[in-house]
């Protein structure tokens, strides 16, 4: 298990839930973005307006459904950082424990070109100073 430097509650609304009462297997997706705009908003300073960059890469292991909760917990830490790219892990816990563990890879991009950029050095000097 990962070391999480940050945590956010997403609440979990009632249309996140399927025809058998557990949260949709797509909607855990949505739970880490807004763990990871948290992130880069809370601990990086990034306002979202700001942010440009995508998600190259996405990998989610399912341990087992939410169902019926009113909101879970996400953590989310920042694993490795490259020139134009930077990893985050995710877990995504209700009242029983880990349900969703996630990793993605995101690429910076450059507004004007859409090509990759570097990853902000100030980006860089936050997450060193958080993640350690």
């Amino acid at each position: 298990m990962s070391e999480f430097q940050y945590t956010t509650s997403v609440d979990v609304r009632y249309q996140d839930h399927d025809t058998m009462g557990h949260v949709n297997n797509a909607i855990y997706v949505t739970y880490m973005e807004e763990a990871r705009t948290g992130y880069l908003r809370d601990e990086l300073g990034v306002a979202a307006d700001d942010l440009s960059m995508v998600v190259a890469h996405l990998e989610v292991d399912f341990h087992r459904p939410v169902q019926y909760a009113d909101e879970v917990e996400v953590a989310v830490s920042v694993t490795d950082v490259g020139e134009s790219s930077f990893t985050m892990v995710y877990e995504v816990r209700d009242d029983e424990g880990v349900t969703v563990e996630g990793e993605t890879v995101q690429v910076i991009l450059d507004p004007e070109t859409g090509s990759s950029a570097p990853v902000p050095e100030a980006w860089r000097e936050s997450i060193r100073v958080l993640e350690g």
